[in-house]
């Protein structure tokens, strides 16, 4: 793991912005097509601001998917999509192709929807968050679908969070493992305090310490 500290977060948002930027573009040097995966959330936002303006970036080749969704419409004040559409996906990004992956109805068929994101695997760059309790994307440490997360090999997987909150839909574990350049952005000293316990814990215990060992973590105090 890399950990990288800043002196406070928006200096932190507009380096994780640039640095993001500058992978996308490497990778576009060598492929027709290159395949970004964004959190929803509070966190990101600030990053999607500045670097949805990166005109030197050929966005009409970048296909831009969540790493998580929560099974809500699209206008609900807590779809990720939406945020994504809002933040992201506007000025020069408008040109990048959005994959989704939500079902139209309440059923999911997650190896008929894992078809919607094989063909941009492995992730070419991903950024990820982390929650207090150390989950990433929606893989939660006490999800009765934990276990799935872990182990399955479609890139998809359904979850059920354990605080009673809306059912999500998450790459699984594998899918976040295989990603090509991995960074997880992080506020605060809980989240800090947090980061450190995962390092020595399993992935059944915190499941962002199933991706550390090849990520760069961002982190500032506030």
């Amino acid at each position: 793991m890399n950990l990288v500290e800043y002196p406070d977060a928006e200096m932190m948002m507009m380096d994780i912005a640039n640095t993001l930027a500058g992978e996308l573009e490497s990778h576009l040097f060598n492929h027709d097509t290159v395949s970004f995966a964004v959190p929803g959330g509070t966190t990101p936002g600030p990053i999607f601001d500045v670097l949805c303006g990166a005109k030197h970036l050929d966005w009409a080749r970048i296909n831009v998917m969540l790493t998580d969704e929560r099974r809500v419409p699209e206008d609900h004040a807590r779809s990720n999509t939406r945020l994504v559409k809002e933040r992201l996906l506007v000025d020069s990004a408008a040109a990048a192709t959005y994959v989704s992956y939500l079902p139209d109805g309440p059923d999911a068929d997650i190896a008929e929807l894992s078809k919607s994101v094989e063909p941009h695997l492995p992730i070419s760059v991903m950024l990820l968050g982390m929650g207090a309790d150390m989950h990433t994307a929606s893989i939660f440490p006490k999800s009765p679908d934990l276990e799935t997360a872990l182990s399955t090999q479609f890139p998809l997987v359904t979850v059920q969070p354990p605080d009673g909150l809306e059912p999500r839909i998450s790459l699984s574990m594998k899918a976040l493992k295989d990603a090509i350049s991995c960074h997880v952005v992080i506020i605060g000293a809980e989240k800090r305090e947090a980061l450190e316990r995962a390092k020595a814990l399993t992935s059944n215990e915190a499941p962002i310490a199933g991706i550390l060992a090849g990520a760069t973590v961002h982190w500032a105090e506030s």
